[in-house]
């Protein structure tokens, strides 16, 4: 049997910027995706710490630093909210125990201060 478990994270995330006006999606620094092992497209869900709200969005490229929330995810979070960026995997059930996701902690500026 397969279970659903935590594949990537990015923590503590500080959103540099929230765009009505655009499609939709979350767009992230393509440094910091490819350090927690995410990708473009990806489905993705935001928690948003000051507020409460969690959503579910997809990825697409951003610039160094950037974590901008576009479209409606724009009404759940402001510039300046700290967010948990998580994805998910299926594995066996059988390798849950011995699973290890890829978790990056983020610093204000969305440097990487660590990789667990």
């Amino acid at each position: 049997m397969c279970i659903t478990i935590l594949k990537a994270k990015l923590h503590r995330a500080t959103v540099t910027d929230a765009n009505l006006n655009y499609e939709g999606s979350i767009s992230i620094d393509t440094e910091l995706c490819k350090a927690a092992g995410m990708h473009n497209y990806e489905k993705v869900d935001v928690l948003n710490v000051n507020n409460g709200a969690r959503f579910s969005t997809y990825i697409i490229p951003g610039k160094r630093g950037e974590i901008c929330l576009n479209g409606a995810a724009a009404r759940l979070a402001a510039k300046g909210d700290k967010v948990i960026i998580v994805t998910y995997t299926q594995i066996e059930e059988s390798l849950a125990d011995s699973w290890k996701p890829n978790v990056v902690l983020l610093d204000e500026n969305n440097e990487i201060k660590k990789k667990v």
